[in-house]
């Protein structure tokens, strides 16, 4: 069996909700997998496993907006606890003897495999941006090159990459394999059904959001706002992951930020989807794009009454093209990463232990 590195990026929760589906499917192959990330990553996945806690390169915000060239100063100022962060990776690679590094855009792991000569997977959604063949308006040019080349900066040079996601993307590289996302188990599990109610959910509310959502003749059941209670037709509620999960499973239809996880898991249950990504976030912006061109839901820069009202108005419109989304599991993506690893350790286990 194969001792793996896996690095998993902490920002939001995203990626160690997709990690720890990965990591669970690596020990049942009876590999050994040591973790490392920061932030959310390393505490939701410390709830499961070992993990190990190492620097982390972090996207700047400024008024909820993305700002790339601020992103990339504040982190080429922090590049010496990044220097010492790789060089304990180094030396973990040498302790444990480390034949593969698997990185969820993580990108110190990546440069650690790569300069100890150790062969390197990327699984993750944002390489769709710069590895298929996708598409976007010209009005997000400027955004889309910010986020292609921080990308490319995360993780440079891997052996494979392993892209997931939600509408249909080809190829463009050949060491680049596309799947469907990588889905938790109580979603792939959940029997879903239609309740009277949206699911709300909002990173960076505003007081203007709650007029809206108190305008609009329907019930709304809002995460994010800070607060817990009723007021009128909007239950307010605190942050929990069952009582978000439960009320996935159940709520006719979502308005939330554009984040990866949320919309596939959205999309899995066959729930219409009306997405605010969040500002100049060129990943939310696209994913919003892709959804709406795909007819599963609509995508608007900011809420207002009427575009609530004409979201309800078409729901009808976009569970008939839900209905043909392909809900599938994670057994090809697993199955793709079981070959890769054969492939790229077996010569290397040689070697290594000779």
């Amino acid at each position: 069996m194969v001792n793996i590195l896996y690095g998993v990026n902490g920002e939001g929760a995203g990626h160690s909700t997709r990690a720890k589906e990965v990591i669970s499917h690596l020990q049942k192959q009876k590999h050994t997998v040591h973790v490392v990330s920061f932030d959310r990553g390393l505490a939701n996945l410390s709830k499961d496993f070992e993990v190990a806690e190492i620097f982390g390169w972090r996207i700047a915000y400024v008024n909820n907006q993305v700002r790339y060239r601020r992103t990339i100063a504040k982190n080429m100022m922090t590049a010496r606890r990044a220097v010492a962060s790789v060089s304990r990776l180094k030396s973990l690679i040498d302790e444990k003897k480390i034949n593969l590094v698997v990185t969820d855009f993580e990108p110190l792991s990546c440069h650690a495999g790569r300069s100890k000569g150790v062969p390197v997977i990327s699984i993750d959604n944002q390489h769709c941006l710069t590895n298929t063949d996708v598409s976007y308006p010209g009005k997000y040019r400027r955004d889309a090159a910010a986020a292609k080349m921080v990308t490319r900066l995360m993780v440079p040079n891997a052996d494979a990459y392993l892209v997931t996601s939600f509408f249909d993307a080809q190829s463009t590289r050949p060491t680049t394999f596309v799947f469907p996302p990588i889905l938790r188990d109580s979603i792939l599990n959940a029997k879903p059904r239609e309740e009277e109610f949206v699911l709300v959910y909002m990173t960076s509310p505003s007081p203007a959001s709650e007029k809206i959502l108190g305008s609009v003749r329907c019930p709304f059941v809002a995460y994010g706002f800070g607060r817990a209670g009723q007021e009128g037709n909007v239950i307010y509620k605190k942050p929990s992951l069952d009582g978000f999960l439960a009320d996935l499973v159940v709520a006719k239809a979502i308005i939330a930020n554009a984040g990866f996880s949320l919309v596939t898991e959205a999309l899995h249950l066959g729930k219409p989807y009306l997405a605010i990504p969040v500002s100049h976030q060129f990943e939310q912006v696209f994913n919003a794009y892709q959804l709406e061109k795909a007819g599963y839901g609509a995508h608007w820069d900011e809420l207002n009454k009427e575009r609530v009202e004409s979201f309800l108005f078409n729901l009808p419109h976009f569970r008939e093209k839900l209905a043909c989304y392909p809900s599938e599991g994670n057994d090809a993506l697993f199955a793709k990463l079981d070959a890769l690893i054969s492939e790229l350790t077996t010569p290397r286990n040689s070697s290594r232990s000779s």
